[in-house]
């Protein structure tokens, strides 16, 4: 072989080889910008004016070139999100929101959260798919139907900023409760509501997650948020929710959500579980009342005759406490036959109900604890009596550490229809080893759809 030849092939070799590990180098440090193309004219028509167009029933098809644009709010990269793209017409206060159905996954690796798209909707079908306002292909079966993957590039297309797609970020609309959040004008776009919470049925007695599971694989599931105001709201969280295990968070904040509806079912759709910042302290809907004259006695007897049948009084206990843990149903003080006495039932309610009357007893003095109860209509047990000794006067329930002493009494199971008559449970014998400050707890536990058993106390002694 001639030497120049072979000198100029391996120092061809040589630059190839510098030049490959070059490319692979920089490969690894800079992410290729996601792929874009100003494909359509410039807008022709808003987002709001094209979906004011939907017919109250059935579909329109678009025959003409009608192009707007629009910034993506949802995101199926955690899989709460499926074949659907929700995108809304301003990256900050929108005034319209729309759907477009796709028969792809992973809409988010072209179209993230605040990507800047334009769509042609000639060929397309508008209309009011289950409540919402959508776009989609034709379809022999569905009136709006997916739009096939392979086409979803001639419809829809990224709007290029610089080198790339343009993506901005999403400013949410910030909205002062759940209840302001289900309207129509905000469907299909990113909301933030303070001040929320997981309900407590949620989190206690079981801290749920985010989704379901039967057999080991997902369902999807509802979980229901409510706000300092009262006002509730479902999060509908799909099957395929990646972070469907997470529990719930069981604090207080703010929740970041797509507004959806479901026919006339408001179903709120989070992106993932960074939309739900509840790192501040919980807020009880319903908070104890009473325990404003707590006094620790081994030896006292109530009747509940120094109240009076006032509405300002028959929930208020002054020295005790009277707590709805679930629900919002407290004791109540009832009279009759000129007796007076607290009672509770679920009777007519809707959900579960749990709440405690609280009562302080000095253990170290005390020996005895007895009391008198009563049943009304009975069709399941509904009380349970515990003591505890860390419970915080008016704080969580939850936190304590109760011993279930039921057993010790007789409760009634009749009558089944009307009410029985006030009659000692029994006596229960408290141990030598129990000593210090501590709570009797009657807790009522009922289920407006299940168990509504009534339960009267009265008599309350300990000696």
């Amino acid at each position: 072989m001639n030497i120049k030849k072979y000198l100029s092939l391996v120092t061809g070799v040589a630059f190839a080889a510098v030049a490959i590990t070059s490319c692979v180098q920089k490969d690894e440090w800079e992410t290729p910008p996601i792929k874009c193309e100003n494909k359509f004219p410039s807008p022709n028509i808003s987002l709001a004016d094209f979906k004011a167009q939907a017919p109250a029933t059935g579909y329109l098809l678009i025959t003409n070139d009608q192009i707007f644009d629009g910034y993506v709010i949802s995101s199926d990269e955690s899989g709460n999100f499926y074949k659907t793209i929700s995108f809304q017409d301003k990256a900050e206060n929108p005034t319209a929101g729309l759907q477009i159905e796709v028969d792809k996954s992973s809409n988010y690796a072209d179209f993230p959260v605040g990507a800047h798209i334009r769509i042609n909707a000639k060929g397309l079908r508008l209309g009011i798919d289950r409540g919402t306002v959508k776009i989609g292909s034709v379809d022999p079966t569905y009136a709006i139907g997916r739009i096939p993957a392979s086409l979803v590039s001639r419809y829809v297309s990224g709007v290029c900023g610089g080198s790339g797609l343009e993506v901005v970020n999403i400013k949410p609309v910030e909205l002062p409760n759940l209840a302001a959040a289900k309207s129509e004008q905000y469907i299909n776009t990113l909301v933030k509501v303070p001040n929320t919470q997981f309900s407590i049925g949620d989190i206690y007695p079981v801290n749920k997650t985010y989704i379901d599971y039967v057999g080991g694989a997902g369902v999807d599931t509802d979980r229901t948020l409510e706000d300092g105001s009262g006002n509730s709201a479902t999060i509908r969280n799909s099957a395929f929710f990646s972070e469907g295990a997470t529990l719930l968070p069981t604090g207080n904040g703010d929740a970041t959500f797509v507004v959806s509806r479901y026919n006339s079912t408001w179903q709120m759709l989070i992106r993932n579980t960074k939309d739900i910042n509840f790192k501040g302290t919980r807020i009880d809907a319903t908070p104890p009342k009473g325990g404003t004259a707590i006094t620790y006695s081994g030896s006292f007897l109530e009747n509940f005759e120094s109240y009076a049948t006032t509405p300002a009084n028959l929930e208020v206990f002054p020295k005790y406490i009277n707590d709805p843990l679930l629900g919002n149903r407290y004791w109540q003080l009832k009279s009759f036959s000129g007796n007076k006495y607290i009672q509770l039932g679920a009777n007519s309610g809707t959900g579960a109900y749990t709440t405690y009357f609280i009562v302080p007893v000095d253990f170290t003095a005390a020996n005895t604890l007895k009391f008198d109860v009563n049943v009304g209509f009975w069709n399941g047990n509904a009380l349970k009596v515990y003591y505890t000794t860390n419970y915080t006067p008016l704080g969580d329930i939850t936190a304590a550490t109760k011993t279930d002493i039921t057993s010790a009494f007789t409760i009634p199971q009749t009558p089944t229809s009307g009410y029985g008559t006030l009659a000692p449970a029994g006596t229960y014998t408290i141990p030598s080893t129990l000593t210090g400050n501590g709570y009797i707890l009657f807790e009522y536990t009922g289920n407006g759809s299940g168990v509504t058993t009534t339960i009267q106390l009265d008599n309350i002694q300990v000696q």
